[in-house]
């Protein structure tokens, strides 16, 4: 016996299904997939760090040209402020009508324009005299007429207010309108001499190295901000930050780029590559390429491997999901044929049988009881409503006969008896748009009977909806909370209802406005009714409220939503969006 039971319980585990998947993955995939993620992975950060340090050197070495040409730069500047006699007449002030002034002028113009042929990289010298309010500007050649004009506006303006601390101490980047400049200025009491360079001409011969068709080279201020490419850089969700310590980073939301740079030593800025991440995947030595077509291999492998796994999971799963299917198409009669199969599916298949025969014996039972519990709570809850009104109707008839207004009374009962006449029929689901505004109407009259002169109405919109299909009641009660809680013998209010047409999950739907010029809602009031939370008080106020909503979720579900608020204007706001439903 114990044998013969080691050798059903042996049958059974190596026809299961997880001990065939789990052997076959174990066998095939496992050693595949170590080594391709090590390879991967490996390959990767050899490569990367080779790219990086090849890019590294040319910024490094690019940069130190730049910080060469801005040093040669700043010593003819500082030479010029030391030896340049003619540098003091300019600080001399209210003499620039004399004539040593102008020789002195002109000597400096005519020198700064020649000796800026000799700094290529520069686009202009500068000379200020912030005593005569003079500027002097010595372009380079390969600058155009717009250029110096633009260049002569921008370095005016700047230097006409408070020159920054920070560009008299080192160069600095400076943004005017949508252009990005290099500028060094040295002060001699009152004069002021500098340098000036467009970083976009700066960044000419970077623009030239390949870098891929999305790569591009940044001169990048302070610690992020970028001075070109800065539409591209916001777009990729590139991060220009970059540690003092590490070679290179790997940024960017749509496409992932390798970062590099370094920082000059002449100012607050860096000189950045940015390198697409697949860009530097081409770069990848021939034998690590020949490591690629490993995934073929892998392909080729998983071919087999789904072979095997049709026949032990992917045919008995579609049996399943044919079967599951028709019944959700509403076909009860849907059975998984018996076919052999492995111990799991044969359970999962007899038990989807069994469970199926026994749902569809169910489920018209349940449907059924759960139909009339909802016919039974609309009902319900329509007639909670009647009393609430009926009892102020007596009310006002009651007052009316005290001052023996015989007429109004009449007026009054002939009123009441197409209320209730509407109300004998609201245990419908559905009335008409057209009787429920009727209705409303009706209610209102009786309303102007109590209040003569403080409370008027108005109802807008209704034709092109009168034969839209709403519950009953659910206009009327939030104009008798309006009058309830907002009308009184102080100051006249008006009532206006609105109905227009909207879109309601991607089909025809209508929006009940009803407003009023009163107080508006109370905060806490209007708190309790724009959540969820219970709206019925210990007294029954809100009932009238929580029925609606109550009455609107079990006919509509999530289709039909109440919105509370109080308009700007004053006075509170209910809008009830419904989908549209025409007989």
């Amino acid at each position: 016996m114990g044998v013969s039971n080691m050798r059903i319980v042996s049958k059974e585990l190596l026809k299961s299904l997880r001990f065939r998947i789990g052997l076959t993955f174990l066998l095939i995939f496992l050693p595949l997939m170590a080594l391709m993620i090590y390879n991967s992975v490996y390959a990767g950060k050899v490569v990367r760090e080779q790219v990086a340090q090849s890019n590294k050197n040319l910024v490094s070495l690019y940069l130190g040209q730049i910080d060469r040409s801005l040093e040669e730069a700043d010593d003819y500047l500082y030479k010029m402020a030391a030896q340049e006699t003619d540098l003091i007449v300019l600080d001399q002030p209210n003499t620039f009508e004399t004539s040593r002034y102008q020789l002195a002028r002109l000597r400096l113009s005519n020198k700064i324009s020649a000796d800026i042929n000799n700094f290529k990289q520069m686009d202009t010298f500068f000379i200020y005299s912030s005593s005569n309010d003079d500027f002097l500007m010595g372009p380079n050649v390969s600058m155009s007429f717009d250029e110096r004009t633009e260049a002569r506006k921008l370095l005016s303006n700047m230097l006409q207010g408070a020159v920054d601390s920070v560009c008299l101490s080192s160069w600095c980047v400076r943004k005017i309108d949508e252009a990005y400049f290099l500028c060094h200025i040295v002060k001699m009491n009152g004069v002021y001499l500098g340098a000036w360079v467009n970083v976009e001409r700066l960044m000419v011969p970077m623009n030239l190295i390949d870098l891929g068709e999305t790569g591009i080279s940044v001169l990048r201020s302070g610690s992020t901000e970028p001075t070109n490419h800065t539409r591209f850089i916001k777009e990729n969700g590139i991060d220009l930050a970059l540690d003092s310590d590490a070679l290179y980073k790997i940024t960017g939301t749509r496409i992932k780029f390798l970062v590099v740079g370094d920082h000059s030593h002449k100012g607050d800025f860096s000189l950045m590559v940015l390198m697409p991440d697949n860009r530097v995947v081409e770069n990848l030595p021939l034998i690590q390429r020949i490591v690629s077509l490993v995934p073929i291999g892998f392909v080729m492998l998983l071919l087999v491997f789904l072979l095997i796994l049709r026949g032990l999971i992917l045919r008995p799963v579609n049996r399943m999901v044919k079967a599951m299917r028709r019944i959700k198409e509403g076909n009860w009669d849907a059975q998984i044929p018996t076919y052999p199969a492995s111990t799991e599916f044969e359970v999962m298949h007899t038990t989807f049988n069994e469970m199926v025969s026994q749902i569809q014996k169910l489920k018209i039972d349940v449907y059924e009881e759960q139909l009339n519990n909802q016919r039974a709570e609309l009902k319900h809850l329509q007639l909670q409503i009647n009393p609430h009104f009926f009892l102020n109707s007596l009310n006002i008839v009651y007052h009316l006969a005290q001052a023996k207004k015989y007429e109004l009374i009449q007026e009054m009962s002939l009123s009441l008896v197409e209320y209730f006449r509407f109300m004998f029929r609201s245990n419908l689901t559905f009335v008409s748009l057209k009787d429920e505004i009727k209705h409303t109407q009706n209610y209102l009259n009786i309303q102007l009977l109590r209040f003569p002169r403080h409370l008027t109405y108005e109802i807008e919109e209704v034709e092109a909806f009168e034969n839209t299909k709403v519950p009953p009641l659910v206009v009327q009660t939030f104009v008798e909370n309006t009058i309830k809680h907002s009308v009184t013998t102080d100051d006249p209010i008006q009532i206006r209802i609105m109905i227009q047409s909207v879109t309601v999950n991607g089909g025809d739907g209508i929006r009940i406005r009803i407003s009023d010029t009163g107080k508006g809602f109370p905060d806490d009031v209007l708190h309790l009714l724009q959540s969820d939370q219970d709206l019925i008080k210990e007294n029954g106020e809100h009932v009238g409220i929580w029925n609606v909503k109550r009455r609107l979720y079990l006919l509509y579900k999530d289709q039909a939503r109440i919105t509370f608020m109080n308009a700007p204007e004053g006075g509170a706001v209910v809008e009830i969006v419904l989908p549209c439903l025409i007989d």
